[in-house]
């Protein structure tokens, strides 16, 4: 006996249609299909989210701020993509959110271990670790890094850099730390330079590879640029660190672009080097951006 009967898919799908049908009533709506390149199917099964899109843009119009956000998700917006004739959402920094990155990330070059906040609870087995990774680090050992997770602004960046902050200036240990998706993009605005930047990720001493998984995913960043870098310090037992927003399994997901059997076995492949060269962990506190 099927789960599902024949008249409830036919109410669902007539369900579907009546949304979309009067989501065509705005203008907005149909030029996003449009732009999008949306057969009715698609849309169809993708309107309550094209819509939430929508209404998130138009928040952003009259927005002076992130203290002003009306959004999901604080300085962010939903943004739709399409991959492999399959619509994907994801949420991008908004112009304000992406300026407090910026000023952040001039703050975090000089931030050191004393500077971090100790007296938040949530951030105290993270902090030990740290703590401990630290005293005990020997550039002749095999030390793992982090695959630090949690929710947009608790602060994953600030501590890992307040880490290799005080290795480099301490113990005169080179660092390179990078924002995963700026790195991709400077390299395809610059192949003059791959061999060289690859060269750099592959070999010094520590390396951080921030927002992981905040990247648009194509097989090239996937398997030549990512995959490369991290098989290779893999094989000469090089410290990797890793923030993401997304769990080790939502990554995976992430990084299988068509989603099919060929394609999960490389992203496998990938989550298999990261769990190679990282100890798993998780920091969800208030968003420190705010």
């Amino acid at each position: 006996m099927p789960l599902v009967s024949g008249m409830e898919l036919k109410s669902n799908k007539l369900e579907l249609e009546k949304n979309f049908e009067e989501a065509c009533l705005s203008k907005e709506f149909v030029m996003l299909v449009k732009s999008l390149k949306l057969d009715k199917t698609s849309a169809m099964k993708k309107t309550i989210k094209l819509q939430e899109t929508l209404e998130e843009k138009s928040h952003c119009k009259n927005c002076k701020g992130t203290f002003m956000c009306k959004n999901a998700y604080n300085g962010h917006v939903l943004i739709p993509t399409k991959k492999e004739n399959r619509i994907y959402f994801t949420y991008m920094p908004c112009k304000y959110e992406e300026q407090i990155l910026e000023k952040n990330k001039q703050n975090e070059r000089k931030v050191r271990m004393k500077d971090i906040d100790t007296k938040d609870k949530k951030q105290l087995s993270i902090i030990k670790w740290m703590d401990s990774f630290y005293e005990n680090y020997d550039l002749a050992k095999n030390s793992k890094g982090l695959y630090l997770h949690g929710s947009f602004g608790s602060g994953k960046t600030y501590l890992l850099t307040a880490l290799l902050n005080e290795l480099e200036i301490t113990k005169h240990v080179s660092v390179e730390m990078v924002y995963f998706p700026e790195v991709l993009r400077s390299i395809k605005e610059d192949f003059d330079a791959f061999g060289y930047k690859m060269q750099r990720f592959m070999n010094v001493d520590i390396l951080l590879l921030d927002d992981i998984g905040a990247e648009k995913v194509t097989e090239w960043g996937r398997d030549e640029v990512l995959g490369t870098i991290l098989q290779h310090r893999m094989e000469k037992n090089k410290t990797t660190f890793f923030t993401s927003n997304l769990t080790i399994k939502e990554l995976e997901t992430n990084l299988s672009i068509a989603n099919n059997s060929v394609d999960k076995v490389k992203s496998r492949r990938i989550i298999e080097r990261i769990k190679q060269l990282s100890v798993d962990m998780e920091l969800v506190s208030e968003n420190r951006r705010d």
